[in-house]
């Protein structure tokens, strides 16, 4: 499941819960929300061994750039070895053999930069993903911090009001 999703339903499950009158508490499904959480620490891991698979890819590519590269340069050894035969056209072969080499060895530098880029987008993709779902999670907890002191200093005052008023009474 996609961590954004997860996060969406877990905003969705705060917003809609009651809220408790005259404080800034919510009541909510614990049950709902631990579920949602333990999903969300499911699906993060998931994500992350995808990052490793499109590596891992990456480097298959790269072994089969490689391999095609030397594939093409025994090719190309083998042609040019042929033609050394034939005096006459050595020269010729051995300009070919180099061309086969030297586009080899574009396709193979190609091949490498087309996987390099596409590791390169997906990690990126993966990173803004988990970025986002960080900063969802970090300014979740600030909101509730803010309120637990919010809530905090309302029953301080109200504390404060009470003493002050039972003291007046008993001076009385």
């Amino acid at each position: 499941m996609d961590i954004l999703h997860l996060v969406d339903r877990l905003e969705a499950l705060i917003t809609s819960s009651r809220m408790i009158p005259f404080t800034v508490y919510r009541l909510m499904d614990e049950d709902r929300a631990l579920e949602l959480i333990d999903q969300m620490r499911i699906s993060i891991p998931e994500e992350v061994k995808q990052a490793k698979r499109i590596h891992q890819e990456r480097d298959r590519v790269i072994a089969q750039a490689h391999e095609e590269a030397g594939r093409l340069v025994e090719l190309a050894r083998d042609e040019a070895e042929a033609l050394v035969a034939r005096d006459v056209i050595m020269t010729t072969a051995e300009r070919r053999a180099q061309t086969i080499v030297e586009r080899a060895q574009r396709d193979a530098l190609g091949l490498k930069a087309e996987s390099d880029d596409y590791v390169i987008q997906a990690l990126s993709e993966l990173e803004a993903s988990l970025m986002r779902t960080l900063t969802v999670v970090r300014n979740g907890l600030e909101k509730i911090e803010l309120e637990r002191q919010q809530a905090a200093a309302q029953m301080a005052e109200a504390g404060a009001e009470g003493a002050g008023e039972g003291a007046a009474e008993t001076a009385d």
